[in-house]
């Protein structure tokens, strides 16, 4: 299930950097964990769903290279997001 739009806006105003901001790693990080724990939720119900499967593949992969450009352009700023999603690493 999609990420409604007031969890979203929620989301954006935890880990926002500045004002209006909508982009940044952390930002887009953030929504994406929210949508790969909604997945998995999803998945351990539906096993044989593998379309929905790709989509999660997918979607971790992304949030890894957003993690990796994040760890390289600022440590601290990675490790903080991190430590408050509650990422291992």
């Amino acid at each position: 299930m999609a990420l409604s739009q007031e969890r979203k806006q929620e989301l954006i105003n935890e880990y926002k950097t500045h004002e209006g901001d909508t982009g940044s790693p952390e930002v887009q990080i953030a929504i994406l964990t929210e949508n790969i724990n909604n997945l998995n939720e999803h998945l351990r119900e539906h096993k044989k769903d593998h379309h929905s499967r790709r989509g999660l593949l997918k979607m971790v992969g992304k949030r890894r290279n957003l993690l990796n450009y994040l760890r390289d352009k600022d440590i601290t700023r990675y490790r903080e997001l991190i430590k408050k999603l509650g990422l291992r690493r």
